[in-house]
């Protein structure tokens, strides 16, 4: 049975947080491929921590990096459609971005193991984003449930 999509007007608190989420998700795997947002661009490798280029100076990416960045930010943007699939989403991938913090600060950055890359930023960035998003996901699916909507059927 296919689920009715919920236009724009109709979008709930939790579905808005994981269009805006998945948006910024693949805004930021858009602005590292952009020379001069991107410092080093010429640096840039597929993956693994030899990746010179900085997304905005500060955060450290590759290839691979930003196009992890621009499926994130698509599926954040097709599970907005409905409430049950924007708050696996969020809680989700939530989870990944604490799981990904931890194997950031428990890896040396230097390393082969470093493939994605991270460095300390990345690393903290992760740890804000995880908490955020899993929090967004639990708050705003209670309060989709108390306003008497239903997760994907609004």
């Amino acid at each position: 049975m296919t689920r009715p999509a919920a236009s724009p007007t109709t979008r709930s608190p939790l579905q808005l947080t994981a269009l805006i989420v998945g948006s910024v998700f693949l805004l930021v795997g858009i602005l590292g491929f952009i020379p001069g947002i991107t410092t080093d661009y010429d640096m840039l490798t597929f993956a693994g921590h030899h990746s010179q280029a900085m997304l905005l100076g500060v955060f450290a990416v590759s290839i691979l990096h930003n196009i992890v960045h621009l499926l994130f930010g698509v599926a954040g943007i097709a599970m907005s459609r409905h409430a049950d699939t924007a708050k696996l989403f969020l809680i989700g991938g939530g989870i990944i971005y604490l799981v990904l913090w931890i194997y950031g600060l428990l890896i040396d950055q230097a390393s082969d193991v470093n493939f994605v890359p991270v460095n300390t930023a990345d690393n903290w960035l992760h740890f804000v984003l995880g908490v955020a998003m899993v929090a967004l996901g639990f708050l705003l699916s209670r309060t989709t449930a108390v306003t008497g909507h239903r997760a994907g059927t609004l």
